[in-house]
């Protein structure tokens, strides 16, 4: 059975100033699931990205997703597989190691809020500094024409300038600055 992805409307930009956002995400949020600790170990794969998240206190997920690369609010189609338990978890990241490489690990706190079906996500990356990413769920009577009209609201209410938007994933920013010149 071959079962479509899931989408989000992404829009990721760099923030100065966390706490401001937070206040605005404080202000709109419709509910607050709280932080999170993240470990994404990503995978080299031939298309696509993909990656084993590891959130504290909960089960780990593979997601394997394709997204372009572009600073604007973008499509992201994505698979997610939650495992069972820590021991399958570790066995399929040393499969995954031995098959595939590893080419990153991004490791952020992040504080979650719900805008309706808006994820509104303020992350501390380690060694990439603070950004700000909107993920509008698209499903039921949100499709993608209104998931963009979501999107770009918040970054009205937020004031997010063409200039602080981000074109990569947090994987891609950490590789190439480590990078060897």
């Amino acid at each position: 059975m071959n079962v479509p992805p899931s989408r989000n409307i992404e829009l990721k930009a760099r923030i100065a100033d966390l706490s401001a956002a937070r206040g605005t995400a404080e202000r709109i949020a419709t509910a607050r699931p709280g932080h999170e600790r993240q470990r994404d170990t990503y995978f080299a794969c031939a298309r696509g990205r993909l990656k084993l998240r590891k959130i504290e206190g909960r089960p780990a997920q593979l997601i394997a997703y394709e997204r372009a690369d572009h600073p604007d609010a973008k499509a992201s189609d994505y698979r997610l597989l939650e495992l069972a338990d820590e021991d399958t978890s570790v066995k399929l990241r040393e499969l995954l190691e031995a098959a595939l490489g590893i080419t990153v690990i991004v490791e952020k706190t992040r504080e979650v809020f719900l805008h309706h079906n808006v994820r509104i996500h303020l992350d501390e990356v380690v060694g990439l500094g603070s950004f700000l990413e909107f993920e509008a769920v698209v499903a039921g009577a949100v499709d993608d024409a209104a998931a963009h009209t979501q999107v770009a609201w918040l970054q009205n209410e937020f004031g997010i300038a063409a200039a602080d938007l981000m074109n990569n994933s947090y994987s891609d920013m950490l590789c190439r600055k480590n990078r060897p010149s």
